[in-house]
């Protein structure tokens, strides 16, 4: 049964939806059957594996969430043979008004996946930057959830709201849920203050932070204008590298041992 990893950060502009696409691409490109789920309601993800959120032969999230098709109504076949994408649409940010009176509601994404569970390694949710009924699904549903945190003092500050966040789903809906690492992204090792967030990090963290970091890298903000992965669009920038890097410790950590790339 495929293991459900949430990126998690409800703090805008931290490197989440280029650490969901990339790690996702790079576990593909490692040999396993992964699904990306595209729960944020601006689709960055969806048209960063270039799908357009306003295509109309495809189904997205929000009828799913919805009830009105099933899982394999919507999976879309990226470029990558084995990645598959749920993508999303505007339409999610009403899908917390229409589900805030039913019941159960917290478990609505967690039963749509279900039946596919089986078929994927790895399903990788991209949650939306904020704390809502949607990012508690993604939670709900998730095994673990893996932090992008950029090297900046407030974005520490803002770690609080979200681990609260995560103990409350833990103490209540879903009590297997566990922190499978904080990534910090967007890091340039000539600052000062990038060094001291790092250090920082890895003090109170320690074995939570994951030993890969993703290098500040102009070819991994260029490559979602062209609908592709960094490994598709540029195999041998530090982007590349560093995300396959990120994804070979994530098997690491669930007893899948490779070699650094």
């Amino acid at each position: 049964m495929g293991k459900v990893i949430a990126i998690a950060n409800q703090k805008g502009g931290v490197g989440k939806t280029t650490t969901a696409i990339n790690l996702a691409a790079s576990l593909a490109a490692l040999e396993k059957q992964v699904l990306i789920i595209d729960a944020d309601p601006q689709a960055n993800t969806t048209s960063g594996l270039d799908c357009s959120p306003d295509d109309d032969r495809h189904r997205s999230l929000y009828e799913l969430m919805e009830g009105t098709v099933t899982v394999d109504d919507v999976l879309v076949q990226t470029e990558l043979s084995g990645l598959h994408l749920i993508p999303s649409h505007i339409n999610l940010v009403g899908i917390e008004i229409e589900m805030i009176n039913e019941p159960d509601r917290e478990s609505v994404l967690k039963k749509a996946i279900a039946p596919v569970k089986d078929r994927y390694d790895y399903i990788i949710i991209d949650c939306s930057p904020s704390l809502g009924l949607i990012t508690v699904n993604t939670l709900t549903a998730a095994d673990s959830v893996i932090i992008p945190v950029q090297p900046e003092f407030f974005a520490l500050e803002g770690l609080g709201k979200l681990l609260q966040t995560i103990r409350i789903v833990q103490n209540g809906l879903n009590p297997n849920l566990t922190i499978e690492g904080f990534v910090v992204t967007m890091f340039d090792g000539r600052t000062k203050v990038h060094q001291q967030v790092l250090a920082e990090l890895r003090e109170h963290f320690q074995d939570l932070v994951f030993r890969t970091v993703i290098q500040r890298n102009i070819r991994l903000s260029e490559a979602p204008s062209h609908g592709k992965p960094i490994i598709l669009y540029e195999i041998s920038c530090s982007g590349s590298s560093n995300y396959l890097n990120l994804a070979s410790e994530v098997l690491e950590r669930n007893g899948e041992k490779l070699a650094e790339v």
